[in-house]
C-alpha cells in the first residue's frame, strides 16, 4: 500500500491528525475548539452511545434533556465547582438584541441545572433513588484543543442520581464504572483499562470521590476513558434536594454524576490504530463486513448482492461497494484508513475458482474462502480479532507498565507508560513534584487491584502517566 499516514514511530502526533483527516473522521469547525465530526466518524459514536445507553438502562438510570444555558447563579452555589469551571466557561451576555438580566452559561456539565430540578421532583424516601441521564453537548472554552480528545464543544451522556444514603450512592456510582464504563471499554471498545480512585488534587470539581478509567495509549501516554463521581451531599446542600426519610425527618440526599464523551473515539484511533489507520473491533464497527467488487463480470454483482444478504441475516453490519467505475486499489485503501473488520473481495477471477477473498484488517492476512462458506468464516473472523484486538492492547500496556521504587523512577518510567508506585512513597507533596515535570497520578488502586474507598487506605499504589 502506498503511504497516506505519517508512521507512528515517525511523528505520533501527526499520524493521529492524519488518521483523521484521511479517514474521514472530523475537522476543525469555524470557531476556535470547535470540531465538525463527519458521518464516518459520527457514524462510531453513533455506536458508542448505542451501547453504552443500553448499559446505562440496564443500570436503572431513565433519559433526559436539560437546558444548554444555565443561570451563571446556578454555578456560584456550590463554591468548588464554579472555582473549579470558571477558566473554561462561555457566558452569554445577550438576547434577543438586549442585554439579559442575568448572564446565561452554556453548560460546561449540568450538576447545577439538574441539582435545581432534582430538587423539585423529590419530596420523600419514596421518590428515591432518582436515576438520570442526558445525552447532549458541552462547551468548555480549552486553551489547547485536539479533535476528539480535548475540543471545546463535545458530545457526551452525564449521568445524575440521587440517593436516601451515602452507601447507596458509592454502590450506584461504581456500579456504573464497572457495569457500564468498565464492561463497554474492554468487551466492546477492546481497550483494556486502569480502574481507580483520583486524588484529592485530580477529582471533579466539587466531588467528595472521583473514580476513573484509564486507557494507554500507544504512544505511552494514558488517556481518562471515563469518571464517575460521588458528590456527597455538597449539591444537595446547595439546591436543597431534601427528602422526608422513613424516620419522619428531613434529610438532604446524597448525588452522584459520570460520563463518558467524544474523547473514546481518540482513544480508539490511539489505542489500535496502525500506519495503515484505524482498526476499529469488530463488536463496535458500524461496517463490520465490507463486500467490495474488484472488477465487472458474469455473476459478480449478483454474487456480491447475495453475499451481502446472507451477512445481513447472520447478524453482520455489512455494507455493498459496486462501485467498479472507481479504482480498487482507492477503495481497499479507503476501507483499511477506517477500520473495517473485514473486506470480502470478489471479481471473475475469483468466481470462476468458486472463491472470494477474505482480507482481515487486523492482521493483514488475505485468505481464499469458498462462496458458501462466507458467512461462517466471516462471523468467526470478526470474533477473533475482536479478542486479537483486546490481547494486544494488553500486552502492550504490561511491556509499558513499570514498578518503581523511588519517585525519581516512576517520573522517568512515565516517559514511555505507566509507572507503578507505593502511594506511601509518593503523597501530595510527590504528586506536586511530579505534576510540575508533566507527570501526573492517574490513579490509586490496592494492591490487588481493586478500587479503594480512600486514599488513606494503606497499602494504595499510585499509577503515575504522563497524560491527555
Amino acid at each position: 500500500m502506498a503511504r497516506v499516514l505519517t508512521p507512528q514511530a515517525e511523528d505520533f502526533p501527526r499520524w493521529y491528525q492524519d488518521v483523521i483527516a484521511k479517514a474521514e473522521l472530523a475537522e476543525n469547525g469555524p470557531v476556535r475548539g470547535s470540531q465538525v465530526i463527519r458521518p464516518t466518524g459520527w457514524a462510531i459514536w453513533e455506536r458508542m452511545v448505542a451501547e453504552v445507553d443500553l448499559r446505562i438502562k440496564d443500570a436503572g438510570a431513565e433519559n433526559a434533556s436539560f437546558p444548554l444555558l444555565i443561570p451563571q447563579s446556578y454555578l456560584q452555589r456550590e463554591a468548588e465547582h464554579v472555582e473549579g469551571f470558571a477558566p473554561e466557561l462561555a457566558v452569554v451576555t445577550i438576547g434577543g438584541g438586549k442585554e439579559l438580566d442575568e448572564p446565561a452559561v452554556i453548560r460546561p456539565t449540568s450538576e447545577t441545572v439538574i441539582g435545581e430540578f432534582m430538587a423539585k421532583w423529590v419530596q420523600s424516601y419514596r421518590d428515591l433513588p432518582l436515576l438520570l441521564n442526558q445525552w447532549a453537548n458541552v462547551l468548555r472554552w480549552e486553551k489547547r484543543t485536539r479533535l476528539f480528545l480535548r475540543s471545546s464543544e463535545f458530545h457526551w451522556q452525564e449521568g445524575h442520581t440521587a440517593h436516601a444514603t451515602k452507601d447507596d450512592a458509592r454502590a450506584y456510582a461504581r456500579r456504573i464504572l464497572h457495569d457500564v464504563y468498565e464492561d463497554f471499554m474492554v468487551n466492546v471498545l477492546a481497550i483494556p483499562v486502569v480502574v481507580g480512585r483520583k486524588t484529592v488534587r485530580e477529582r471533579f470539581a466539587g466531588a467528595t470521590d472521583t473514580y476513573t478509567l484509564e486507557g494507554l495509549m500507544r504512544d505511552g501516554k494514558a488517556l481518562q476513558m471515563g469518571t464517575s463521581h460521588e458528590l456527597g451531599q455538597n449539591f444537595a446542600k446547595a439546591f436543597d434536594i431534601g427528602f422526608l426519610g422513613g424516620d419522619g425527618q428531613q434529610h438532604h440526599a446524597w448525588t452522584t454524576s459520570w460520563g463518558v464523551s467524544t474523547r473514546m473515539v481518540g482513544g480508539l484511533i490511539m489505542a489500535h490504530g496502525d500506519d495503515n489507520g484505524l482498526r476499529v473491533p469488530p463488536a463496535l464497527a458500524p461496517v463490520q463486513a465490507y463486500v467490495i467488487v474488484v472488477k465487472d463480470g458474469e455473476g459478480v454483482a449478483e454474487t456480491a448482492a447475495q453475499l451481502h444478504e446472507e451477512l445481513k441475516a447472520a447478524g453482520v453490519r455489512v455494507k455493498l461497494d459496486t462501485r467498479t467505475d472507481i479504482p480498487f486499489g482507492r477503495r481497499a485503501v479507503d476501507a483499511e484508513l477506517r477500520g473495517y473488520p473485514v473486506r470480502i473481495e470478489l471479481g471473475p477471477r475469483d468466481l470462476k475458482e468458486g472463491n472470494v477473498t477474505i482480507a482481515r484488517r487486523v492482521d493483514g492476512s488475505k485468505t481464499p474462502v469458498a462462496v458458501g462458506a462466507v458467512a461462517k468464516a466471516v462471523v468467526e473472523a470478526l470474533e477473533a480479532d475482536q479478542k486479537s484486538l483486546h490481547d494486544a492492547a494488553l500486552a502492550y500496556r504490561e511491556a509499558h507498565t513499570a514498578d518503581a521504587a523511588t519517585l525519581a523512577e516512576a517520573i522517568e518510567a512515565a516517559g514511555d507508560g505507566f509507572a507503578r508506585l507505593p502511594w506511601a512513597d509518593c503523597g501530595v507533596e510527590g504528586e506536586n513534584e511530579a505534576n510540575a515535570k508533566g507527570v501526573s497520578v492517574r490513579c490509586l488502586v490496592r494492591a490487588d487491584g481493586s478500587v479503594p474507598d480512600s486514599e488513606d487506605e494503606a497499602g494504595l499504589v499510585a499509577y503515575l502517566a504522563r497524560s491527555y
